[in-house]
């Protein structure tokens, strides 16, 4: 089954008077169990591909579908449903909770949730490197390890979809590998689709389809 399925899709932008096509008519599909890389230089659509995917924004035209289901025309409200439930985010902003500790971040999902995950929090702590992080607020700790607490965040709600933005944009090498390999074990694993963007073409050996993302064109490479 196509965990995320674009129909047509486009983005347009207006800019005084000048209509910017971010994102030019795409279609594209990932199944659960597929890991796949969008490269492509700065400004050439990958992020609205991505945020448009995730339902952050919504097409100018054409449809997109999360288990063969319509999203992209749902109401926010019902949208908002589904992103909680099915879709993890890994975005450069790390998106935490600036007034809880990290530990807290995940006590919070489980208040949510109604569950009690704290053995799986504790697994991706240590697979990640943050345990010691765990009664930190995130304005004290570093970029790098905000980044790999986003991660083990989107991950921690098991969803079916994850959706990663230059996910390793703010770690060294050694760590960047850790997450691309954390990433690929979470997707064959658990059945997972994950679409990840990426500059650094060093981290799609593990993916399955690499695709390049020019002026708002999407290929398969």
């Amino acid at each position: 089954m196509d965990a995320i399925e674009f129909q047509k899709v486009d983005k347009k932008f207006k800019d005084g008077d000048v209509i910017i096509e971010a994102l030019k008519p795409t279609n594209f599909t990932i199944q659960k169990g597929e890991f796949a890389a969008v490269i492509g230089p700065s400004g050439s659509g990958k992020s609205t591909f991505l945020t448009i995917a995730g339902g952050l924004q919504t097409p100018s035209s054409g449809e997109v579908l999360i288990g063969e289901e319509p999203f992209s025309t749902l109401a926010e409200k019902e949208r908002a449903r589904v992103r909680f439930k099915k879709i993890g985010f890994i975005l450069q902003a790390s998106n935490l909770v600036p007034f809880l500790t990290i530990k807290k971040q995940f006590v919070l999902v489980d208040k949510v949730n109604r569950t009690n995950n704290s053995a799986y929090a504790a697994q991706l702590f240590e697979q990640l490197g943050i345990k010691k992080l765990a009664n930190k607020y995130p304005e004290e700790i570093s970029g790098g390890e905000r980044q790999r607490v986003a991660i083990a965040r989107a991950l921690y709600n098991d969803p079916t979809i994850i959706l990663a933005d230059e996910p390793t944009a703010s770690l060294d090498s050694k760590r960047a590998f850790e997450v691309v390999d954390i990433l690929a074990q979470e997707t064959k694993e658990k059945n997972k689709a994950t679409i990840m963007v990426t500059h650094d073409t060093r981290m799609t050996a593990k993916c399955d389809k690499v695709f390049q993302m020019k002026d708002g064109i999407l290929e398969l490479c």
